[in-house]
């Protein structure tokens, strides 16, 4: 069986962010959506945006991304809004039956 691996990638606010003001947070909300938009444009991200009704208001967003853990998570460290400690980052492998999401999986798997 022929796998397809992704890199999911969840968005945390940490207990520890910093309280910034309401003008603060809409320019590092613009920048990084800009910064999403960038990772889609460029083809490193299949999937990104936020969530909404879930039960743990600390997950803030998921992302799915071609790239391995390690390129993902520095390319992660250039969102201003994990700079900023706003948000922190969880990565990790995600397998699926290839050709599920397409071509360009960040790797590809064969199972017994």
């Amino acid at each position: 069986m022929e796998l397809d691996a992704y890199t999911v990638v969840f968005l945390r606010r940490p207990p520890d962010a910093p309280i910034l003001s309401e003008a603060e947070l809409e320019a590092l909300q613009r920048e990084h959506m800009a910064f999403n938009a960038r990772m889609r444009e460029a083809g490193h991200a299949v999937i990104n945006g936020p969530l909404d009704g879930q039960p743990d208001e600390a997950l803030r967003g998921i992302g799915v991304y071609r790239t391995s853990l390690e390129e993902t998570r520095r390319l992660l460290e250039g969102d201003p809004s994990v700079r900023a400690g706003r948000l922190r980052v969880e990565v990790f492998t995600w397998y699926m039956p290839a050709g599920t999401l397409g071509e360009h999986p960040a790797a590809q798997i064969t199972v017994p």
